[in-house]
């Protein structure tokens, strides 16, 4: 199905008077999608509290350095202050961290990256708290900073748990293996910030029992508690978060640096306090997607198959270890892409540097590797003189084949299928060399020189990522299903992150108690946990655990049918609001079958358990892998070094479709994210300071900047250990376009094309080039 196949269904589904559509594999429309185009949706930034503070924060203007003092006298005395804190008002624990608790909630002795806090005000004006923050008085002893991470296995120690984080070597089959053919290369991701639509806002109001509630757009509600109760020093049970609209997610959406202080605050004062961060204060505080180095030896034969992979994969995790530990597991699984690699033998190392903090972006460890296996590709397919899709195609994985790290892929792999789909789909038709289709090339209007200066290029990606959490991860959910009065409503803390949770919900009860009527409380920490909005994790646990609740509750359901008619539950069905029976004696609606009365069950969802990957980096370290083909077509104007991407083929092992449009949209946003990775999105951090935090400085790719994205394969082989057999599908065309786009300006340009995102210069042939 094409993407605009899945537009035009549910725009037809929505202007027709029949009922709107329901149940698994309808586009079933958003809940919220009403409010939030018309701006009625309450966001953090939207909400208010009678005598209501502000909040604001100091945060470090060195990467670097040792705190000689902290003098806040100027900032108490200012009128409008109601308080100030620093590291000796926090009364709990002073660390914290997503991954490893390393983090301190204010810096005390040293600052180690550029915005890390230090002191943070309530006052009852938001310009009186930040000219409060302003004249907090903090005497530096400004330190050089480790800004290569090469330089952090033989630097000072900028931790004290040292500058290195983890390292994996992965050892897998002959050392000695060659092959006839070798190529290399060094590859160098930069750093892309996450960007929400809407900066970090939060509101913490204190509780009559000293405790607190912290109403934020969280994504990972429990252990955002389970964080602040220890700073706090305070039990679990007094510290609610409440999730408000996430107005954009693709990493861990909060800073916890942001949220501590506000709570901290409130609790002080016994006041509400609210902070709503700047753009430029949003930059500085939440984690990126890890800057990585690579270096890669690739083993051939011949025909271009495969015999040895060598791989050197260091990551800058920037201050602090959040889940650079994952990030790097993944890299090192998947340093071979989605190929049959017999022999491989790699060494990943996440180290500290002063650079600002890097953690989970959607996709990490995997975007930046297969950027790079993917350049090997290209280079043994030039090496060789054949198609660039030949030489995958002869090397594509399946299902029963085995990864580097020793595990089996036992799910759907169908590698081949998808890329044979987007090498066969039509290439789109060249731009006219007319001055009306100028707005076709590269740079827009009047932006590019000459089209006799303009190269035509398809290149291919191929990219893999894991679901859900990796190497013992426990990956729990829990939902609670109740039917009253003919109207289902589901409890489950699985945020609504963007990704339609909170639709598949609906849908799942909808398709198995065939109610039409189904609403999803909102989330917050009392209820049971359903673990962090990433790696897909929700469609798969939180999805499964409402799935198996709205089977317990049918059971309940049924059972009286069942018992009066003498046969089993198994032998009815609901279809439409109706029960019947497989022989038609009973017949019946899902209304009067209830007849009034009140049904409830609570149910878990677990995957089946993973291991840590051991000193020679192997073992069953993933529950699931999703896969992704991407055939790209570029215009690069090889004198000004321009690219404009015209058209991007994708075609993805999806599972099953659960809801059309959704999973269209997903994709295409996935896609356009790697756009941006590509070609613009370049967080520059000269001497570890953040240079230009904003959305001029960054640029982001705007509609403008989007191209035609044209979804021709969606491959349902449904994964049989997955709740309904889907599978993730945001995360892999983010891993895959950029490997895709710089796969095709090689081919326009014959240049190597090392580094994302891809500078002009890189894009310019000259005569020597």
């Amino acid at each position: 199905m094409t993407n605009e196949a899945a537009t035009a269904q549910a725009a037809e589904a929505a202007s027709a008077s029949e009922p709107l559509p329901h149940g698994l594999g309808a586009s079933l429309p958003a809940a919220d999608a009403r409010a939030k185009t018309e701006g009625t949706f309450p966001y953090a930034a939207d909400l208010w509290a009678e005598g209501l503070l502000w909040a604001a924060v100091l945060r470090s203007p060195h990467p670097h350095a040792r705190i000689v003092s902290i003098d806040t006298t100027h900032a108490r005395e200012m009128p409008g202050v109601r308080a100030v804190v620093t590291h000796e008002d926090v009364p709990g624990s002073p660390l914290h961290g997503r991954g490893r608790a390393d983090r301190p909630v204010f810096a005390s002795e040293v600052v180690r990256h550029h915005g890390e806090p230090i002191a943070a005000v309530a006052a009852d004006h938001p310009d009186t708290a930040r000219m409060a923050a302003a004249a907090v008085i903090v005497e530096y002893e400004v330190l050089d900073p480790v800004i290569d991470p090469e330089q952090a296995f033989e630097a000072e120690p900028l931790h004290p748990d040292g500058n290195l984080i983890r390292h994996i070597p992965l050892h897998h089959g002959d050392p000695e293996a060659t092959g006839e053919l070798v190529v290399e290369g060094l590859y160098r991701i930069g750093r892309q910030d996450p960007a929400p639509i809407g900066a970090e806002a939060g509101l913490a109001v204190p509780r009559p029992d000293g405790g607190v509630e912290l109403y934020l757009a969280s994504t990972d509600p429990h252990t955002d508690r389970d964080t602040a109760a220890a700073a706090f020093g305070l039990e679990p049970e007094r510290v609610k978060v409440v999730v408000t609209g996430v107005p954009g997610a693709t990493a861990d959406r909060e800073d916890q640096g942001f949220q501590l202080p506000l709570g901290l605050l409130a609790l002080r004062t016994g006041c509400p306090v609210k902070l709503t961060a700047t753009r430029e204060e949003s930059f500085l505080g939440h984690a990126h997607r890890h800057p990585t180095l690579l270096r890669y030896r690739h083993h051939a034969d011949a025909e271009g198959r495969l015999v040895k992979v060598e791989a050197q994969i260091l990551l800058d995790a920037g201050a602090y270890a959040d889940t650079s530990a994952d990030a790097l597991a993944a890299a090192v699984g998947f340093a071979c892409g989605p190929y049959v690699v017999p022999n491989a033998f790699i060494e990943g190392w996440a180290v500290r540097t002063n650079n600002p903090p890097s953690g989970h972006v959607r996709g990490e460890g995997a975007m930046q590797v297969c950027a790079a296996y993917e350049a090997q590709m290209d280079k043994i397919a030039k090496k060789l003189g054949i198609d660039p899709a030949e030489v995958r195609l002869r090397n594509a994985m399946a299902t029963g084949d085995v990864l580097p790290t020793g595990q089996t892929v036992t799910c759907p792999a169908p590698v081949a299928e998808l890329l044979q789909a987007v090498r066969d789909f039509p290439l789109p038709p060249l731009p006219k060399d007319t001055p009306e289709e100028d707005w076709l090339l590269p740079g827009g209007p009047e932006g590019a020189g000459e089209p006799g200066a303009v190269r035509r290029g398809v290149g291919y990606g191929l990219g893999m990522v894991h679901m859900l959490g990796a190497e013992g991860a426990d990956e729990v959910s829990t939902a609670t299903v109740k039917v009253h009065d003919g109207v289902a409503t589901v409890l489950c803390a699985a945020v609504e992150t963007g990704q339609g949770f909170t639709t598949l919900a609906r849908q799942i009860v909808q398709e198995t108690l065939g109610i039409d009527e189904v609403h999803v409380a909102p989330v917050d920490t009392d209820q049971p946990p359903a673990g962090a909005a990433c790696h897909g994790r929700h469609t798969w646990v939180s999805g499964g655990a409402v799935e198996r609740a709205a089977k317990m509750v049918r059971t309940q359901l049924l059972q009286p049918l069942a018992h009066k008619f003498g046969m089993s539950t198994e032998l009815l069905q609901i279809t439409d609001g109706k029960i019947t029976s497989y022989d038609g004696v009973l017949s019946t609606t899902v209304t009067e079958a209830l007849d009034g009365k009140e049904l409830w069950a609570t149910a878990q969802c677990r995957p089946h358990p993973t291991e840590p990957l051991n000193e020679a980096g192997q073992g069953d370290a993933f529950v699931g892998m999703a896969f992704c083909a991407i055939r790209a077509v570029v215009d690069v104007d090889i004198e000004l070094g321009s690219v404009r991407v015209v058209e991007l083929a994708v075609a993805q092992d999806v599972g099953r479709v659960l809801n059309p449009t959704q999973l269209a949209a997903r994709i295409e946003a996935g896609v356009t994210q790697g756009v941006g990775i590509a070609l613009t999105e370049n967080l520059r951090t000269p001497r570890g300071l953040i240079r230009h935090p904003d959305l001029t400085g960054y640029a982001l790719p705007t509609a403008l900047d989007a191209p035609d994205i044209r979804i021709v394969r969606l491959v349902e082989e449904r994964d049989v250990v997955a709740p309904f057999g889907a599978k993730a599908v945001s995360a892999v065309p983010v891993v895959t376009s950029p490997a895709a786009i710089a796969s095709a300006v090689r081919a326009a340009t014959g240049r190597p094309v090392n580094r994302l995102p891809i500078r002009p210069q890189a894009a310019v042939v000259t005569e020597r080039s």
